[in-house]
């Protein structure tokens, strides 16, 4: 996960703010649709780096617009590829089976992935679970340009109040400790999905 991140900075950074910019896409969309990359710890970095290119309101602005489009490309690959392909019936019903143990059980459950992830591989869960497609972008863009931005604002906070490098130092804490306390949350939840399985397969 970690490696893929630093493979991309050191393959566009040399492009200055386009290749972070590149990065930060990247990074997205292959967490979308492949595997998890650390978006978040990365997206500081490359915001970081860029700060001072142009005025604040625009690198956020920019960063944050690039995360939506990612994001919302990541979605819908996986959502197309999922619709044109005959998937076995065993995994729509494993899929539908685990659905109906979530929290939310339509579109707004996507919001809340944002703080407990548990939806792997958002495009195809939609797609399989039979949600509105504009739904799910609308929700995903919220929760994208919720979370995201308040990240990138914080680091934005640090940068104009704190030295350069002690405000990466606090920057990458701060996300650091997020991720931590969403891998908590997405893990107290999966149990509580599965024990809710199991004893429903009791019954």
């Amino acid at each position: 996960m970690f490696s893929v991140g630093e493979a991309l900075y050191t393959l566009f950074s040399p492009l200055g703010l386009a290749g972070w910019l590149l990065c930060t896409f990247l990074l997205f969309y292959i967490d979308a649709i492949v595997f998890p990359t650390l978006p978040e710890l990365f997206v500081v970095l490359f915001f970081i780096a860029g700060y001072g290119s142009m005025p604040d309101w625009a690198l956020w602005s920019l960063f944050v617009l690039i995360i939506a489009v990612a994001e919302i490309l990541g979605l819908t690959t996986l959502y197309l590829v999922v619709k044109r392909l005959k998937v076995p019936p065993k995994i729509s019903a494993v899929v539908d089976r685990y659905r109906r143990f979530l929290l939310l059980q339509d579109e707004r459950m996507i919001l809340l992935n944002r703080v407990a992830p548990i939806l792997p591989f958002t495009g195809a869960f939609v797609a399989l679970s039979g949600w509105s497609y504009r739904k799910s972008v609308f929700y995903l863009v919220l929760g994208g340009t919720l979370k995201y931005g308040l990240i990138l604002a914080a680091s934005n906070y640090f940068l104009i109040y704190l030295e350069k490098g002690t405000a990466a130092d606090v920057t990458l804490v701060m996300v650091i400790a997020i991720i931590v306390l969403s891998f908590i949350a997405s893990t107290y939840r999966k149990r509580k999905v599965e024990k809710r399985g199991g004893e429903s397969a009791a019954q």
